[in-house]
């Protein structure tokens, strides 16, 4: 027995059990080995008039042997010689192929593709082999050998017999462990499911002999009792696709193909709602093809929900979520990426120049924002649909990143507009806003209609000012963080970032000098009143004061109003939230309306000195407020009593 060419058995334990994670990329990493073989022997062919190869001859063969417990992966390739199976083979890290990558740089391309580059993705085969048995004749020799190993302490070289030029490689699977079932690879649908999830794309056909079923002949003397048979037999089927559809041009391909690949390789029932095709040539070339899905998973809120585009290099799968190709607010989008320029690990299953990733992924983003772009200008019923299934994200790519990515992304929010009644972009909402608007004014609750009812709503729009009405959790939190929205000014215009307000906050800046002076004489002149209510209502508000917003004897007696940066409504939602939401309240506000009948039943009971009439007036005006804006009463039974008593 010969011994490995390096100085430590350690370097092969490492090439075996440390560089690759999963068990199963031996299939690909022995499939890869054998198109590089055919690829040499297809260039040279294409060099040397005297080899007469025609592309349609060279093919890779995977089959197993149940009772031999084998996995043999066979190759009509260049073959190789005594000499280069000692030195591919038997020096560890020795990569044959990226010597001939190295050599003939300029012929690869469309016609010759080499994959391997590192020379230890044989060796992967020791991952799941106790034996690994390859018997190569090189193309024009009458010679055959065959290698022998166990990945252990050496090899063997020995002549061998092959009809043709080729390599076989023959891996004797390990028994089965507790917690290892090397089974899974002895069986058709294993390997052509391993095949399909990394080497579909292998230039050349990849053949199994597959188990059919057909029905025999009837025979001719049957009587009417007679039940069809059926025998087994077994066919040589290719089953690969070889050229993917990514790299064919767009021209060539229809809408319909698009459609069944998405739904068959990233099974999804219906059609995507958007195509992205990409191809770049440059510093960095790659094909991408993405697809923005017509609707969302069902576990794409989940923290289980993994994100990312499969990545492919020369056609072979090296990742099937690389999650550095999208940013998480694209999270939903779907798609490859395949290049030969990254610059992979040595397992090919991680890259070492992130930058190139990075590069990538900054132009897919790119190209993703003006897709979507393009959905809301020109097909609006489709991209409110999209909006409706994946807006959601779009909004916390903003308030995740404090704001940071309002930029690449607030053009693309929609919300419902109050006065529009329909959905409407910030830029539609701001193009539509008044002369002296300065704020975009938005409520957030839990429906539409229950908003527009809301009386700091109507009070605004009575203004003659549009409302946002904002009902999912994440909207309030994505606009703290935006703080304001404004496109980029015009070459020669002044940028102006019009700020975001919540109708239920403090001072909306609205009302005119005559609401003010009524109200700050209001407040002087009932200062004992308002004192009073502030006692019997307690830590539950912060202050009573003068509405300026309920203004007329039509609007609401009262309305619950939140200064500082904690809203009511944000309030509401991190109290429903398993882990700290509860110490978080706002700075509630208890605004009355001077103007309605009951301010005035409420100044004849402080001027009686019925302070058990104002405290529980106060509380029923404080307990309605917070009704008409959703939040919980915290004691509703006290409530409930309370307008027993007015019954009486």
């Amino acid at each position: 027995m010969k011994k490995f060419k390096t100085e430590s058995k350690k370097l092969l334990d490492l090439m075996i059990n440390s560089i690759y994670t999963n068990k199963e990329i031996f299939l690909r990493e022995l499939i890869s080995n054998a198109s590089d073989a055919v690829d040499k022997l297809y260039f040279k062919s294409l060099t040397d008039s005297d080899v007469k190869v025609g592309k349609d001859e060279l093919a890779i063969h995977v089959g197993f042997d149940h009772d031999a417990r084998t996995v043999t992966v066979s190759d009509s390739g260049i073959g190789m010689t005594k000499d280069e199976l000692e030195k591919n083979l038997g020096t560890i890290a020795h990569s044959g192929s990226l010597e001939f990558k190295t050599d003939n740089a300029e012929a690869q391309g469309d016609d010759v593709d080499i994959i391997g580059q590192f020379g230890v993705g044989f060796y992967s085969a020791f991952m799941v082999g106790k034996e690994v048995r390859v018997t190569s004749r090189a193309y024009g020799s009458d010679e055959a050998w065959c290698w022998v190993s166990d990945g252990v302490e050496g090899y063997t070289i020995e002549p061998a017999e092959r009809a043709a030029h080729g390599t076989d490689v023959v891996v004797v699977l390990k028994d089965n462990a507790d917690e290892e079932n090397y089974d899974t690879f002895l069986s058709e649908w294993g390997l052509k499911n391993l095949i399909k999830k990394y080497s579909n794309y292998v230039r050349y056909p990849i053949q199994m002999e597959c188990e059919k079923t057909r029905e025999l002949p009837k025979p001719e003397d049957a009587g009417d009792d007679y039940q069809p048979e059926f025998e087994h037999y077994t066919e040589t089927e290719t089953v690969n696709s070889m050229i993917p559809i990514w790299k064919r041009s767009k021209s060539d391909v229809t809408e319909e193909e698009y459609n069944e690949f998405y739904k068959s390789d990233f099974h999804d029932w219906a059609d995507p709602a958007r195509t992205i095709k990409v191809h770049a040539e440059g510093a960095l070339t790659y094909d991408a093809l993405m697809f923005i899905p017509t609707r969302a998973p069902y576990d794409l809120y989940s923290k289980d929900f993994k994100k990312g585009l499969a990545l492919y290099s020369s056609n072979v799968m090296i990742m099937e979520k690389c999650e550095e190709l999208l940013p998480d607010y694209f999270n939903f989008v779907r798609g490859v990426v395949d290049s030969q320029d990254l610059q992979l690990n040595i397992s090919r299953e991680t890259l070492q120049h992130n930058s190139q990733l990075r590069a990538i992924a900054k132009k897919l983003e790119k190209k993703i924002k003006g897709e979507l772009a393009n959905m809301r200008d020109n097909d609006r019923e489709a991209y409110e649909a999209f909006f409706e299934e994946f807006g959601r994200g779009l909004k916390y790519g903003i308030y995740s990143s404090y704001g940071m990515n309002k930029g690449e992304l607030a053009d693309l929010l929609l919300f419902y507009s109050a006065k529009e009644q329909k959905m409407v972009t910030l830029d539609e909402y701001v193009a539509a806003m008044p002369e002296g608007q300065d704020s975009i004014f938005y409520a957030a609750g839990e429906s539409v209609d229950r908003l527009a009812k809301m009386p700091v709503v109507k009070a605004v729009m009575n203004k003659g000012y549009d409302v946002l009405l904002c009902t999912q959790d994440v909207d309030e939190f994505c606009f703290q963080a935006m703080m304001g929205y404004g496109k980029p000014a015009a070459e020669g215009e002044e940028f102006v970032e019009k700020p975001l307000k919540n109708v239920a906050s403090g001072d909306l800046g609205l009302e005119t000098e005559d609401e003010k002076k009524a109200a700050e004489e209001a407040a002087k002149e009932n200062e004992g009143l308002f004192g009073a209510m502030k006692d019997a209502l307690g830590e539950h508000v912060s202050k009573v004061s003068v509405s300026t917003r309920l203004a007329t004897a039509e609007d609401a007696p009262a309305c619950i109003t939140a200064e500082g940066p904690v809203s009511l409504e944000m309030e509401k939602i991190l109290s429903q939230m398993p882990d700290g939401g509860e110490d978080i309240k706002s700075q509630r506000v208890l605004e009355v309306n001077a103007q309605h009948p009951i301010f005035a039943t409420l100044k004849a009971a402080q001027e009686a000195g019925d302070a058990d009439k104002v405290a529980s007036y106060a509380g029923l005006l404080y307990n309605q407020a917070l009704l008409v804006e959703g939040m919980p009463l915290e004691d509703p039974v006290a409530f409930a009593n309370e307008i027993a008593k007015l019954m009486k």
